[in-house]
């Protein structure tokens, strides 16, 4: 493990949250993606958390299970969001009186404010108003549109956030939010109260965002569509449809955090971009424990039109080409996502994770969960370009820096022979070329000969700001179970993907979880936001751990471990019971400036058993 320890190591001591897979707490959405490699006790704990979380009494039953697997991962689009085959829309028209002045009557409320000059307006006695229209009259009409895109990784079918809290018209993205920071935080094992008895309030800190922000009627949709359709906005839109929320609806009703917060955005890279300033505080020793997530709720009409007219995602019509389909039969929407094989497009996703990180020390005393940890996140844009949307030279950056971080932490020979890739894989025809070329050469240069490729992105879709989230979650699955998910929607790699020192895996692999020293995170997001992450194996951290604090330390730590390893079967009980568990505290504990107490060494904050600080180091002693 080499002689240099780090000083604040970033340890993976909780995670939460939800996706097309299901839970993701106790590993439940992980073991969706490999449920048929599972032993039958697992298989059925597994079924009773995906019925818990769909609604459902039924969970052993073979006709219960099957419809539990068909209404899990990418599916064909269900009209519980919006109804793909007749949603709302309007068509624009000019129409004209049949030889004479066309003429309405309505009432004068309707009335625009402004009368076109073309208009002849008389009073009737019945307080209405006829008018006739000199010329044509231009109107939209009410109108259904038929999606050309029915393929999308949708949440479990039955489950609904919108039930689990007073949502109050909140977007989904935000109620995806409470959700899985909710479960996030109770699979720590303990009472948030307890950690806040050893961190300051101001060495906590938060970074979630949403890329696209919240998109639906409850937020941005709601801002800037009614001028349109004649309806309102409302005071909320603008507030919660920002792409911040994610992070300020956990300060404000999940955590009741005063620490550092932010959201930083990189498109489909954005829980990367925020995981590196969560390592980055934990790194510095100013902050203890982190929070960090993503949200995205994309599954809208006019956004998944967009991503169509970019020739971004999989239409039908090309998903039966390249099956041979005739025109009129349905697409195998399961493999609409294919990574690195004959492939049309990503397939748009929903859902919402969540990690936490804890310094070494303090995951240490506490007795947490030890999951994993993040030595480092890359980042890199890609220099001049010709095209937002089009990859460049960044992710060669990302990728090549998180080798060498893991070749200079665990040594060469670790890094070539006992470690694997999550790709981003989205299944797009640019992205298997590009991606695969970036791969293959740093492999190589690397030594590598058959570095293992993974691809979850076939199974849930791309979510977008939380798409690496989901890549995390699985790497901890691997750990804990034994097996990779295997790009099993891909049967052959197309003819152009780059081969040369990969090994790609169309089939689940069966490792021993000790064999695996690290997992590589990789996200390419529009506009060049590259990122590549690199995750340590538990074992591997366990060994750090040892290395730097003492096998007394690590005996400690593991008796202490015992009682939150109750705590979380506890919690993971309840929810397979189906308990409702969200966190919502919505105006408790509310504090004003009055309660404050203070003084020139910091403030004293009701509730927080340590004030927050002003000793502030110089942060230019050099210079003063």
């Amino acid at each position: 493990i080499g002689s240099r320890s780090l000083s604040h190591l970033p340890v993976i001591v909780g995670f939460g949250g939800v996706n097309p897979a299901g839970r993701s707490s106790a590993h439940h959405a992980y073991r969706r993606l490999v449920i048929d490699r599972l032993s039958a006790d697992k298989q059925a704990r597994t079924y009773a958390a995906l019925a818990a979380l769909m609604g459902r009494k039924d969970s052993t039953s073979p006709e219960a299970r099957q419809q539990m697997l068909a209404s899990t991962l990418i599916r064909k689009l269900e009209a519980n969001i919006f109804n793909p085959a007749a949603y709302p829309v309007q068509k624009r028209a000019s129409i004209r009186g049949g030889g004479s002045p066309l003429t309405f009557t309505t009432e004068r409320k309707f009335l625009p404010s402004t009368v076109p000059a073309n208009w002849w307006l008389g009073k009737n006695e019945d307080g209405t108003v006829t008018v006739q229209v000199d010329g044509s009259l231009d109107v939209l009409f009410h109108d259904q549109g038929q999606a050309q895109v029915n393929s999308a990784g949708q949440l479990p079918t039955g489950f609904n956030p919108e039930a689990l809290y007073q949502s109050r018209s909140h977007p989904r993205g935000l109620q995806l939010t409470v959700f899985g920071a909710s479960d996030a935080l109770n699979s720590l094992g303990m009472a948030w109260e307890e950690v806040q008895k050893h961190v300051p309030p101001d060495q906590v800190s938060v970074y979630a965002a949403s890329a696209m922000g919240q998109l639906d009627e409850g937020g941005s949709t709601g801002l800037l569509q009614p001028s349109m359709r004649g309806t309102r906005v409302t005071a909320r839109n603008i507030a919660l449809g920002l792409a911040d929320m994610t992070a300020s609806f956990v300060n404000a009703y999940v955590l009741g955090n005063v620490g550092t917060t932010g959201a930083n955005l990189g498109a489909c890279a954005t829980f990367l971009y925020n995981l590196r300033q969560g390592v980055q505080d934990i790194q510095s020793g100013r902050y203890r424990a982190v929070m960090v997530g993503g949200s995205e709720a994309p599954l809208t009409p006019d956004l998944i039109e967009g991503y169509k007219a970019m020739g971004a995602v999989a239409v039908d019509e090309d998903l039966r080409k390249l099956d041979g389909l005739a025109a009129d039969a349905e697409p195998d929407y399961r493999r609409a996502c294919r990574p690195f094989g004959l492939n049309c497009g990503f397939t748009l996703s929903e859902g919402a994770q969540f990690i936490i990180l804890f310094d070494d020390a303090l995951a240490l005393e506490l007795g947490a969960q030890i999951y994993g940890a993040v030595p480092s996140v890359f980042i890199n844009a890609d220099g001049w370009k010709k095209s937002i949307p089009g990859p460049g030279i960044g992710n060669y950056l990302t990728v090549g820096k998180a080798l060498g971080a893991v070749k200079a932490l665990l040594g060469e020979q670790a890094l070539r022979q006992r470690t694997y890739m999550l790709a981003h894989g989205t299944s797009t025809p640019q992205n298997r070329v590009t991606e695969s070329h970036i791969f293959s050469e740093l492999a190589g240069a690397f030594g590598m000969e058959a570095w293992p490729i993974a691809a979850i992105k076939a199974y849930l879709g791309h979510s977008l700001a939380c798409a690496s989230a989901d890549q995390v979650i699985a790497a901890l699955g691997v750990w804990q179970e034994g097996w990779i998910p295997g790009i099993t929607t891909t049967r052959e790699l197309a003819p152009d993907v780059h081969r040369a020192n990969l090994d790609f895996m169309l089939a689940h692999r069966e490792i021993a979880p000790t064999d695996m020293d690290a997992a590589f995170v990789n996200s390419k997001g529009f506009g060049g936001n590259n990122a590549t992450a690199a995750v340590l194996g538990p074992h591997i951290v366990r060994a750090m751990l040892k290395k730097k604090h003492g096998a007394a330390a690590l005996a400690r730590h593991s008796a202490a471990n015992e009682s939150v390893q109750e705590r979380l079967a506890i919690y993971d009980d309840s929810q397979v019971a189906g308990k409702n568990s969200a966190i919502y505290n919505f105006g408790i504990g509310v504090v004003e400036g009055a309660q404050l107490a203070i003084s020139a060494d910091g403030i004293e904050i009701p509730a927080h058993p340590h004030p927050a600080s002003f000793d502030i180091p110089n942060p230019h002693p050099d210079m003063t």
